[in-house]
């Protein structure tokens, strides 16, 4: 059963097209934040915030805890208000209860009644959406047609978190809002995941979405907007952040000292033996990839397995959020408190 089929996706398929909260024009992003500031206390979660996201994008958000990733997350879903600026949810006002109707949340942490059994809470969700997802569909398209029966209290982490996702979708959202979605899941349950947000966004939905999992951004977001001390550094395409990083990683095997080649500013060895004698492994970081390959080819030392690689998302964002020196990563902003802003 995929998404298709079902038409979770914005409400495609066989479902109506028009529907409430969905009337605004095309040219209106889906979410607008605009100079957004949002204070707890002396704490500044977010400091003069804009960002843009149009329908049918997928955007991942990063930053370490305390950057200020879940408290904008909640000022799109109208669960707060910012203290300046303005926020737009299609246009509209999300704590305006008809503009959330275009909305899909999974928060970080959900409390699904205990007693309740997963198909009647999925039913009491998609009660309050005009056009909502047949229950079998749902629970199908996220693998827990089994759990169909069981009371959300019996369930494991991950099941629970499959569960909150595909509640996310009931009501057939414009957007989808997803904080940490795959926290607690295996690596099977997180692929099966992944494989249904695709499908959603392949059928035209929006998805925002922040996760500790570099390489979930990696393999799903198409835009990458990363955020620190409740600042936004960087905005742009997932291709476009990965060259923003300084060094290129270049692997080659050698039984030669390679860490020594001029331009080389970082390396790391990891011994080995093949029949033809100890050949260590070196990935060795440089700003010019280009270079020390010339100089690896022009040295004359014998060598095999030469790859050069591009930066990793962990190495950009790595790259992004250091502290500058003299810099305690904590000034005016909410850098350490991650109980409130998040």
């Amino acid at each position: 059963m995929t998404a298709r089929a079902i038409g979770f996706g914005a409400g495609l398929g066989t479902e109506p097209q028009v529907q409430p909260g969905r009337g605004a024009p095309d040219d209106v992003p889906v979410v607008s934040v605009e100079s957004v500031t949002k204070r707890f206390g002396e704490v500044v979660a977010l400091d003069d915030v804009s960002l843009t996201v149009g329908a049918g994008e997928l955007v991942g958000m990063l930053g370490p805890n305390g950057a200020g990733k879940s408290t904008l997350l909640s000022l799109v879903g109208g669960q707060r208000r910012p203290d300046a600026g303005a926020v737009r949810l299609v246009g509209a006002d999300p704590r305006d209860a008809s503009a959330r109707v275009s909305l899909g949340v999974t928060p970080q942490e959900t409390g699904l009644p205990p007693t309740l059994k997963v198909r009647e809470v999925v039913e009491f969700v998609g009660r309050h959406y005009p056009h909502r997802v047949d229950t079998a569909d749902l629970l199908g398209e996220f693998g827990i047609s089994d759990l169909a029966r069981r009371q959300t209290g019996s369930l494991s982490g991950g099941q629970r978190r499959r569960l909150a996702v595909a509640l996310s979708l009931v009501g057939r959202p414009r957007v989808v809002l997803l904080d940490e979605p795959t926290t607690g899941l295996d690596v099977g349950a997180r692929q099966a995941l992944w494989a249904a947000i695709r499908r959603y966004h392949a059928d035209g939905g929006t998805v925002l979405l922040t996760s500790h999992y570099l390489e979930e951004v990696q393999e799903l977001a198409e835009r990458v907007v990363v955020i620190d001390r409740g600042v936004v550094r960087a905005d742009d395409s997932l291709d476009a952040i990965l060259a923003r990083v300084a060094l290129h990683r270049v692997v080659v095997r050698s039984s030669a000292p390679l860490d020594a080649l001029p331009g080389v500013v970082r390396s790391e060895r990891s011994p080995a033996t093949t029949g033809s004698g100890r050949l260590d492994r070196f990935e060795l970081y440089t700003p010019d990839a280009d270079a020390l390959v010339r100089e690896l080819v022009t040295s004359g030392v014998t060598f095999s397995g030469l790859e050069i690689r591009g930066a990793s998302l962990e190495e950009a964002f790595e790259e992004m959020v250091a502290v500058p020196d003299g810099s305690d990563g904590t000034s005016g902003t909410s850098g350490t408190n991650e109980g409130s802003a998040r």
